[in-house]
């Protein structure tokens, strides 16, 4: 789901020396508008500046660069900058040998509304998580309307970007973490043993959890529902999975 327009222009640079500079400063860069077919010396700089930080480059019309545009000034390309500093995977596990805690992780497989994702972190802090871990392509990075819905959560959990989940989730597996996934098949939450180092996996508003990732996960968690709809709303799925972890985990 594309940002709409005041949220993008509350965090972007425009102009191909800016998004350049921008890129060699180290700011946190969600992703960078390109006119289609551009390819000028500039254009190629920025490419490779964007390639180097495995940044999400989408190729545009000069219509949708002149509606993210604020200056009409943009020389085809905009940059969307993050509203928060990326945190990696590594502070999570620190924080929680900090608090002498097991790890407690989200991890959000291509979530596209920025209120979900918002809602998710707030969701996290208050669940005690130790950091919520996003993937970079087709998913909403921080955004002001992530950073508004958290009410104020950004501040105190860390959020990381990878690459690629599934190979996320492998890795964590190896320091000792065991995952689990939301899915409508799996079996009831009531019935799992979700206590010690866990990683909760909610899926995408439409699609739920790809397949890649769900394989990946050691347990499949269904949420018990009455009603005459089959679904709920990822954030509020993700708040029900978290508190029967945080259940468990006070041993009630």
């Amino acid at each position: 789901m594309e940002e709409n327009r005041q949220d993008v222009n509350e965090f972007i640079i425009e102009g191909r020396n800016a998004v350049i500079e921008a890129f060699r400063s180290g700011r946190s860069i969600d992703r960078v508008y390109i006119l289609d077919g551009c390819q000028d010396g500039p254009v190629s700089t920025i490419k490779r500046e964007a390639k180097k930080q495995d940044t999400v480059i989408k190729y545009v019309t000069k219509e949708r660069l002149d509606q993210m545009s604020e200056t009409g000034r943009h020389q085809g390309v905009i940059a969307s900058v993050a509203a928060y500093t990326y945190a990696e995977v590594e502070d999570m596990l620190a924080l929680a040998e900090k608090r002498g805690e097991p790890p407690f992780l989200f991890l959000l497989d291509n979530i596209e509304d920025p209120h979900n994702l918002g809602a998710i972190i707030r969701t996290a802090n208050l669940a005690g998580a130790h950091g919520v871990i996003i993937p970079k392509n087709r998913a909403v990075g921080l955004t002001a309307t992530v950073a508004r819905t958290s009410a104020g959560a950004l501040n105190y959990t860390p959020v990381a970007r990878v690459t690629n989940l599934s190979r996320t989730i492998r890795e964590l597996k190896e320091q000792g973490i065991w995952f689990v996934c939301a899915d409508m098949d799996g079996t009831p939450m009531y019935d799992l043993n979700l206590t010690g180092p866990m990683g909760l996996v909610i899926g995408n508003e439409g699609e739920g959890v790809s397949r890649l990732v769900k394989e990946s996960c050691d347990m499949v968690a269904s949420i018990p529902m009455k009603g005459d709809i089959d679904s709920l709303n990822a954030s509020v799925a993700a708040g029900v999975l978290a508190y029967e972890i945080v259940r468990q985990r006070i041993g009630k």
